[in-house]
Parts: C-alpha cells; sequence; structure tokens
C-alpha cells in the first residue's frame, strides 16, 4: 500500500510539480493551499507524512499553525516544512513545533526524496526494540540512529534528519576528521560547502543552548570537522 503524503503549499506551479514528482516515486498525495483547507482534511483523515510550507496564502506563518495542529494529533508523524525562508529564528521555531526536518526550496528533488525516504524509514522502526548497536556514545553524547535522537549530557538536541545525519558522521568516529564530501555522502544530500557549514553552525547552536561550555564540533580548516574525542 502507497504512502500518503499531505503538499500544504499555496503556490499553485509549485505545488502541480511536486504532487507529479512525488507520484512519479509511487505516493499518494493530496494537496492543500491553505491551512483552513488543510486542517479540514487532516479532521477525517491523517496522511502519513506532510510537506508544508510556512507561508500560506493570507497568513505568514500559517504552516507553524498547520504543524501544531498535526503534532497535537500524533507524536510521530513525520512533518518537513518546505519553505523560501531560510533563517535561523524560522528553523529554530519550526523544529520546537515539532517538525522533523526544514528544507528550502532550492534543494533538488532527489535530496527531498531523501529526507522522506528517510523519515519513513525512522518511523518504521520506531516500534522496533533497541539495540546496542543503534547507539553512538562519545562521553557525554547519545545518539540513536534507530530514532534519529540526540542527548548531550542527558538533555535532548531537536535535530533536523539533514544535522542528525552530518553529527552522527563525525561524532561515531570521534577525532577523525570528516570532509565536506563524506557528510554529504553521510546525509545523502548534495550542496555546496556553504550550506554545510551554515548546517553545522546550526548543530553547534543547538548543543550550546542546552550547555554553554559546548565545544565539541571542531573545524579543521581546509580538510572537514571532527567531533572532539574525551581526554582521558
Amino acid at each position: 500500500m502507497s504512502k500518503q503524503i499531505a503538499l500544504v503549499e499555496d503556490d499553485q506551479a509549485l505545488r502541480d510539480n511536486y504532487v507529479s514528482a512525488l507520484t512519479k516515486q509511487g505516493y499518494e498525495v493530496k494537496a492543500y493551499s491553505n491551512r483552513q483547507k488543510a486542517e479540514a482534511a487532516f479532521a477525517q483523515q491523517l496522511p502519513d507524512l506532510a510537506i508544508v510550507d510556512v507561508g500560506l496564502e493570507d497568513e505568514i506563518d500559517g504552516g507553524f499553525a498547520v504543524c501544531q495542529t498535526l503534532r497535537s494529533m500524533s507524536k510521530h508523524l513525520p512533518i518537513i516544512f518546505f519553505t523560501a525562508r531560510d533563517n535561523d529564528y524560522d528553523t529554530i521555531c519550526g523544529l520546537r513545533m515539532g517538525a522533523d526536518d526544514y528544507l528550502t526550496k532550492d534543494i533538488s528533488l532527489p535530496h527531498l526524496l531523501a529526507r522522506i525516504a528517510a523519515l519513513f524509514r525512522r518511523t518504521e522502526l520506531l516500534n522496533e526494540p533497541l539495540l546496542a548497536s543503534d547507539l553512538v556514545q562519545s562521553g557525554d553524547l547519545v545518539m540513536d540512529s534507530k530514532r534519529m535522537t540526540v542527548k548531550w549530557r542527558g538533555q535532548i538536541v531537536e535535530l533536523t534528519v539533514t544535522e542528525f545525519w552530518m553529527l552522527h558522521a563525525i561524532a561515531k568516529f570521534a577525532g577523525h576528521v570528516k570532509s565536506r564530501q563524506q557528510l554529504m555522502d553521510e546525509s545523502k544530500m548534495v550542496v555546496d560547502d556553504t550550506t554545510i557549514t551554515s548546517h553545522i553552525k546550526r548543530v553547534r547552536k543547538k548543543f550550546i543552548q542546552v550547555d554553554s561550555s559546548f565545544d565539541r564540533v571542531e573545524t579543521v580548516y581546509g580538510m572537514g570537522y571532527r567531533w572532539k574525542a574525551d581526554i582521558s
């Protein structure tokens, strides 16, 4: 049975393009142009995953309200914000409201499809028993690759799917430098160096929000990034 995706997007041309592209991948897609239509449909039946624009018609932050509604109805339903607005404030707001990922509309279709597949994979694994091999531990860091959760000194750090896999790539081999290409391979994305730098900066900021002394993610200029290993 095909997975059902809800697309909440007010730009008709974009909406039609993504409905066509996702349908060709075997997904069943239901599209809505505004918050009211989407929420009315969700009250009847929830999708398997939702892709939501932040600005919807005359509601500048309508997508945030859609996310809150969906999250109140389901704790684990995957939600992706898909927007032209790329700034830390909107990203943090979206994630705090319960979104799983925050993507900008200039990404490639293969990247979007990879994010969707990753979220469906995580949902399917949630009910399986946790294995020791699912965990990456380095000092006070604990990462669960099955549920894509991160804890630092016992506190949850909210990362997007992309940020999670970038961190996973450097943390599982603490002390080893990972190149930008290796980070792209791990997170299944193809972007320029500036975008990778932006993701790493956001990861650092999120750790600093829970621990102001955090300094474990190191930039090795000209080479890449590494997770600073514990000194025994």
